[in-house]
């Protein structure tokens, strides 16, 4: 069976990945339907040799479409506008933007992690942060082998994570120009801070991170603190996580359990200098974890590095990936 597929956005960076990914996997179309701001209907776009005309967004245009999925990648407001129409006319909506993933009518979802929220869907289906997503893909094998205590995040995140604006504050900040999405130069630098600042001294990326893991882990009571800062990276998030886990552990029992879960690759060989780096992430569908080992200053502690594409992992395939699920079911 084929299905009729709205990319909501498709014209921006993760916009795009929807649509080389859909290709890519040899996702069932039968029809394709691209979305955007009316500055940019009119383009055409090309998937499986066929140029797409792409249609701006407003409802006339959706409501005779019998779209089945909508793949949303355009902001926080768009979503909440549009999101429910699309799933009023029908459609199931697989939302990029944080609009709607605290909303707890709507499950919240990474396939390797949580898969069995998807059924709790009312039309809309909300995609994780980025950030997160990496994460709990490398923490779910151990929470449900060992249980987990406490985590602390610590996040070096690419340009890219910004858009096309933050990527092209890296390309010129290169070439000496000054910044226009950062608040500071990011070439040759490190900003610790990642979206505005709340009242309790966290940012909104630090706040995402505990409380969509909470939500994804469905622990409310899980200890979590985060530091998350944008680094002078074109592509691929990289995380420090440190876990306190509920019971004892043997470091030979984690390689084994990362070396069989699924979604994960395993780098981890330091008398080879081998673990997960950005440049080799890339363009990659797997979260890479290495520089495995036992935290000493605390009972049951473990240190993790968790490097991913966070375009196409920690976006657009993880969204694609809940589309395919429910194919599957």
């Amino acid at each position: 069976m084929n299905y009729n597929v709205a990319v909501v956005g498709c014209t921006g960076m993760v916009g795009r990945k929807f649509i080389e990914i859909l290709q890519e996997r040899d996702f069932p179309i039968n029809e394709l339907y691209l979305f955007a701001s009316a500055k940019s209907a009119g383009k055409e776009v090309e998937f499986k040799g066929k140029n797409y005309v792409v249609e701006e967004l407003k409802e006339e245009n959706i409501k005779d479409k019998k779209v089945d999925f909508a793949l949303f990648s355009a902001g926080g407001s768009v979503s909440l506008e549009y999101a429910p129409i699309f799933a009023r006319y029908g459609a199931v909506v697989i939302d990029n933007s944080s609009a709607w993933r605290m909303d707890p009518e709507v499950p919240l979802v990474v396939p390797e992690v949580n898969p069995e929220d998807i059924k709790l869907h009312k039309g809309i289906i909300a995609n994780p942060n980025c950030s997160t997503i990496q994460a709990v893909v490398a923490l779910k094998p151990l929470y449900d082998k060992y249980g987990i205590e406490r985590i602390i995040y610590s996040t070096y995140q690419a340009v890219s994570g910004a858009g096309m604006e933050g990527y092209n504050d890296l390309l010129e900040g290169n070439k000496g120009m000054p910044p226009r999405k950062f608040p500071y130069p990011i070439a040759g630098n490190l900003i610790p801070q990642i979206d505005s600042f709340l009242e309790n001294g966290y940012t909104k990326e630090e706040m995402k991170m505990v409380n969509e893991t909470r939500k994804i882990l469905h622990d409310n009571n899980l200890k979590i603190t985060a530091t998350t800062v944008r680094v002078p990276v074109y592509n691929s998030h990289s995380e420090s996580i440190n876990v306190e886990l509920k019971n004892n552990f043997e470091i030979h029992d984690v390689f084994s359990l990362y070396e069989n879960f699924n979604g994960i690759i395993l780098k981890d060989d330091i008398e080879n200098l081998v673990y997960p780096m950005p440049v080799q992430t890339a363009e990659h569908d797997e979260v890479y974890v290495g520089r495995i080992r036992r935290d000493f200053s605390v009972d049951n502690g473990l240190n993790l590095w968790v490097v991913a594409d966070n375009i196409r992992k920690g976006a657009a395939l993880n969204a694609i990936q809940i589309a395919e699920c429910m194919i599957e079911k």
